[in-house]
């Protein structure tokens, strides 16, 4: 069984195939580079494969990103600088009382 869910461009000469099959009697997701050129046109050994079992795992990782994570100082417009993260306070004590 093959199921092929999608296609991302990676290059014009190569795409990223994300498709459901059966390897070896088990079902999964396989998320595999295909190029074409002269030389070879096919799937790449860069990929890998998430077992079924574990898809719900990979789901939920990939779910808990944010868009924005994502963003590159390029993607912003002039004049929307994203606001930098506040550092994490290391204990409750101030300056005075930490040990230096």
């Amino acid at each position: 069984m093959e199921k092929d869910v999608g296609k991302i461009p990676k290059n014009p000469e190569t795409d990223i195939i994300i498709r459901i099959d059966d390897f070896g009697g088990r079902v999964g997701l396989t998320i595999r580079e295909f190029v074409r050129s002269e030389r070879y046109t096919g799937f790449t050994k860069a990929g890998t494969r998430i077992p079924a079992e574990h898809f719900k795992q990979f789901k939920d990782a990939i779910n808990s990103i944010k868009e924005t994570e994502l963003k590159t100082e390029e993607d912003t417009l002039p004049g929307e600088k994203e606001q930098p993260k506040s550092q994490s306070k290391l204990s409750d004590e101030t300056p005075e009382e930490q040990d230096i």
